[in-house]
């Protein structure tokens, strides 16, 4: 195979990791993932062909510019960070369309399809563990009484969910309480319905 079929390998690379972003609605879908494939496949081409007694110098700064997509796919919302996947895909191609500009086929052919299963076939076992064991924040407001805290971590825990970290503070003769609790989700599910339909609870975020 020539270069060309490098680079055809590479479009075609980021075509199959790119229509499952795109399919999620991920902010590097199907157009992102195609061009960092066949770039970071040209790049590594161009690096062996007039790398001279370096052909690994310009390869190497690939991995630079890739560092600068993938920050700018990762955000931080809700106390939570969102898009480390999508980053770590971008990643991931680079290395794909890497493997596949050097003329190692087989690296880049095994290397998609181990992509693919962790995207497709893996969310499920996620998705299972997540069902599991979820780790969800909660802000409570109520009046100021010694028994109102004691009250509610007992409800927390007749569920049988875990206090994580906690902080509290008081103003207005109010408490307010951030916990972080872990635990099945359906848990969580039961623990919500019982919380708002507290009358004694000023206030309910999670």
């Amino acid at each position: 195979m020539n270069e060309i079929g490098f680079i055809l390998l590479s479009v075609v690379i980021g075509i199959l990791i790119g229509s499952e972003r795109e399919y999620k609605n991920k902010s590097a879908g199907l157009r992102t993932l195609i061009l960092v494939t066949t770039g970071s496949c040209i790049f590594t081409i161009l690096s062996i062909k007039i790398g001279g007694a370096n052909p690994d110098r310009i390869a190497a700064n690939i991995i630079t510019g890739i560092g600068f997509l993938g920050a700018g796919a990762i955000f931080k919302e809700d106390n939570r960070v969102s898009g480390l996947t999508t980053a770590t895909t971008i990643w991931i191609c680079s290395a794909l369309g890497m493997a596949a500009g050097a003329g190692q086929i087989e690296i880049a052919i095994i290397g998609t399809v181990v992509v693919l299963i962790v995207l497709f076939l893996l969310k499920y076992l996620e998705k299972y563990i997540d069902q599991k064991n979820r780790t969800i924040k909660y802000e409570l407001v109520f009046t100021e009484s010694s028994s109102n805290l004691e009250y509610y971590e007992k409800l927390i825990r007749s569920f049988g969910l875990k206090f994580g970290r906690k902080s509290q503070s008081k103003s207005d003769s109010k408490i307010r309480i951030n916990i972080n609790i872990s635990g099945p989700i359906l848990a969580h599910d039961q623990l919500m319905q019982s919380l708002l339909k507290d009358a004694n609870l000023l206030e309910c975020s999670f």
